[in-house]
């Protein structure tokens, strides 16, 4: 009797004979319904937003990139405004020359092929008749010539067809440009005060993590387009020599070419760069390109055992397995942009792990050393507890 009044209301039977469900299931399906709405909403958000939030990441990164100089012009009396300014503007006149020199470069070579033209096709011909022994002709190159120009001509026409997606691709491409820009200045000049507006929303405990996690990334970040710039500067002298040495034409641009692009273009920057300086100096002299492969790789060894280590020792030591790990993750994820991104992003996880995660020395013996002997072991007595009788 005392059972059935301990019954709560809920769960008493109605007069159907059905049990009444608890008050809580109601709530508890709302809340469910709301954390999967609002998981739902979320996703959509992040893909209408991965635009927004790409030119953010990217503008964060360049930023970092750019506030060593900053901070440096600010700690001579400059205010950070026309501080950030003054990068800029050094940062917007290296670019234009770099596209400058590699755009005068693509005219020069273009027009020497164009007018080269036909002695470049009767050498291939010798060439393709003495190695295979065959019997073309000049005829032959020029009908081939004429059906991949028939070709070539409904490839752009088709082109000219869809010059209105090209047109709308430019121009978003342009607003994205200018959005990093702008954006990226925003946090260079203002960055302290982005930073106080930040840890302002955080408990004092936790405002001393994100202060740290700032500065670690505008170091690793800073040490890597250092690091880079030295090497890619070491790069251009090096290969700028042996081109003139060898008498390859455009041989600044070329080694500018081979050093900016080997150093910023992750993976495989190296194949890129070096495919033109060969091309090149094969079409102006076909020995000339043997030694020109040589050289490249011979400049490979050196700058991957001896320049690098001393040059990232103290800015950005990434085992190399692990960057090229993290290229392939962030290609993966952002595609080029992410690749871009992800060796400094990797340093700057790798530094943060290591200020937070405790290490331990591991005790090994040498491997030449002996064992030690195992220690004896006791011998087992086994006791024998003899009983009396008892007196009385």
């Amino acid at each position: 009797m005392a059972a059935e009044d301990d019954q709560r209301p809920a769960d008493r039977p109605d007069p159907a004979g059905q049990l009444n469900p608890p008050p809580w299931l109601l709530r508890a399906f709302l809340l469910a319904a709301a954390t999967v709405a609002g998981f739902v909403v979320a996703f959509w958000l992040l893909q209408q937003l991965q635009g927004l939030l790409t030119v953010l990441m990217v503008s964060l990164f360049l930023a970092f990139a750019i506030e060593p100089a900053v901070n440096w012009l600010a700690r001579h009396g400059w205010r950070r405004g026309p501080a950030t300014g003054v990068v800029f503007l050094t940062l917007l006149l290296v670019v234009v020359g770099f596209v400058w020199t590699l755009g005068s470069l693509l005219v020069e070579q273009v027009t020497t092929l164009v007018e080269n033209a036909p002695r470049y096709a009767d050498e291939a011909v010798d060439l393709v008749n003495k190695t295979f022994k065959t019997d073309m002709s000049g005829d032959d190159i020029e009908k081939y010539a004429t059906e991949w120009s028939s070709s070539l001509e409904g490839y752009a026409v088709g082109l000219a067809g869809n010059v209105w997606g090209i047109g709308t691709t430019a121009v978003a491409a342009l607003f994205q440009a200018l959005g990093v820009l702008l954006f990226t200045y925003y946090f260079a000049a203002d960055g302290p005060r982005f930073r106080n507006a930040v840890c302002s929303l955080l408990p004092p405990n936790k405002q001393r993590h994100v202060l740290r996690a700032w500065d670690i990334a505008v170091e690793k970040t800073g040490g890597y387009i250092y690091s880079r710039g030295l090497l890619a500067l070491v790069s251009t002298l090096a290969h700028y020599i042996m081109l003139r040495v060898f008498d390859v034409p455009s041989a600044f641009a070329l080694a500018l070419w081979v050093g900016v692009v080997s150093q910023f273009i992750p993976t495989v920057g190296t194949y890129l760069a070096g495919a033109l300086p060969v091309v090149v100096a094969v079409v102006n002299n076909p020995p000339d390109g043997l030694w020109v492969i040589g050289f490249i790789i011979l400049y490979q060894q050196f700058e991957n055992y001896v320049l690098q280590p001393r040059i990232t020792a103290t800015t950005l030591d990434m085992h190399p397995a692990v960057a090229f790990g993290a290229v392939l993750a962030g290609a993966a994820i952002l595609g080029p942009t992410g690749a871009l991104l992800a060796i400094p992003v990797t340093a700057t996880l790798q530094a943060f792990a290591g200020a937070y995660i405790r290490r331990y020395d591991v005790e090994v013996p040498a491997e030449d050393a002996p064992l030690p002997l195992p220690k004896p072991e006791r011998p087992h007595h086994r006791l024998i507890r003899i009983r009396r009788p008892k007196r009385d």
